[in-house]
């Protein structure tokens, strides 16, 4: 794994808006990296990230039969007493689910080490199946890249083939908060995967969702909704004023709710817990249960783009950023080294749709907090 500079493609800008991509820059800073790329081997990509995705993933479903039948342990993970069985009752009636994203710290050298899993509302989704897999074929046929340059990229095949798995003959609507443009951009781009896949889809803002006489969700037309993905976090779905209609009607989600229980960063130390020294994970506890540790992080339970992160070195506060989150809870990590260069730091985004492992996004950032101001680096496979 090594870090390179090459030409950006001179129209990118243009290619980017054309296909949608407008949030290629975010609060006024470039967001997307045409003129750098990560370069990896092909054994790099099967062994280090591939095999130990499916793994994790595999983990991680294991765990939530065992989560989800313990009120204590949902207690621990901040899911609410009135919502405990709608998260129960997703996972025992097999509700199906989409897709998710583990960030991974990889330098290069050692096992990648699970940071964290972002199993309910993943972003970048968009710019590590499509613009990246586009940047790719340009570079190769402008002659930057050699011909035999490849990338660990089945993301839209694989999101095609999961939404073919889901029931066509209803509406599929799609629901997020329109108005951001990230959000929508990647919304809209699933719902171009779910035509592919046979599907008849309608946007729909949140905040949009209403609720019939006898408690069914319905779009702005007055449909009844059958099926919803939603780019929202279940955390904030059961603080919506429809939420008291979720034990009724919430198994039309996607993702379904037990997936707020993958999200939750407490996952990290169940997973230690049941898993202890497990090659790809990292020593997590939470607070309550102090661990031995000097080099550490301090996450919230529910945090989002670097939200309330804390880094101690040698027991002190290292770094840390602001935000809105912690009132949940914490969960104590250790520490794990980025892949750092002059650029910044590296957090390797390992896509699973379905139950199987098929694409890379990576992000860079100034620091090793992986925050909102953090840019999107294509990768390639040399070998």
């Amino acid at each position: 794994m090594h870090r390179i500079s090459l030409p950006a493609r001179p129209d990118w800008q243009d290619k980017a808006r054309a296909v949608g991509f407008g949030f290629h820059e975010m609060y006024g800073e470039p967001y997307w990296l045409d003129d750098a790329a990560y370069v990896f081997t092909l054994e790099e990509i099967e062994t280090q990230i591939e095999g130990p995705s499916e793994e994790l993933h595999a983990m991680c479903m294991e765990l939530v039969t065992d989560i989800v039948g313990s009120d204590e342990k949902l207690h621990r993970l901040a899911i609410p007493d009135e919502f405990r069985e709608v998260v129960r009752r997703s996972w025992q009636q097999g509700e199906r689910h989409l897709y998710g994203r583990f960030d991974l710290a990889y330098d290069g050298s050692g096992p990648a080490k699970l940071l964290e899993y972002n199993a309910d509302t993943p972003t970048s989704i968009f710019e590590s199946a499509f613009f990246q897999n586009n940047w790719l074929t340009d570079q190769v046929a402008l002659g930057v890249l050699p011909a035999n340059a490849d990338q660990f990229n089945s993301l839209q095949e694989s999101l095609v083939e999961a939404f073919q798995q889901f029931d066509t003959s209803s509406i599929f609507h799609f629901a997020a908060m329109t108005d951001n443009e990230e959000d929508r951009g990647t919304t809209v781009y699933l719902m171009d995967c779910a035509v592919q896949g046979g599907h008849r889809v309608e946007l729909l803002d949140v905040r949009d969702i209403g609720v019939d006489g006898i408690g069914r969700f319905t779009d702005l037309k007055d449909r009844v909704i059958d099926r919803c993905f939603k780019l929202y976090p279940w955390e904030f779905m059961f603080r919506e004023g429809f939420s008291s209609h979720l034990p009724q009607s919430g198994s039309i989600f996607v993702e379904p709710a037990w997936k707020a229980v993958l999200a939750n960063k407490g996952l990290l130390a169940f997973l230690w817990e049941r898993y202890p020294n497990h090659p790809n994970l990292l020593p997590s506890f939470f607070p309550d249960d102090p661990p031995p540790l000097s080099n550490y992080v301090r996450k919230p339970l529910l945090s989002r783009e670097g939200e309330n992160v804390s880094v101690y070195r040698d027991g002190r506060e290292f770094l840390s950023l602001g935000g809105s989150y912690g009132d949940e809870g914490f969960v104590i990590q250790a520490y794990a080294p980025l892949f750092h260069s002059e650029a910044g730091y590296a957090v390797l985004g390992s896509w699973i749709v379905g139950d199987r492992s098929c694409g890379l996004g990576i992000r860079e950032d100034r620091t090793c907090i992986t925050a909102n101001l953090s840019r999107f680096v294509p990768h390639i496979i040399l070998d």
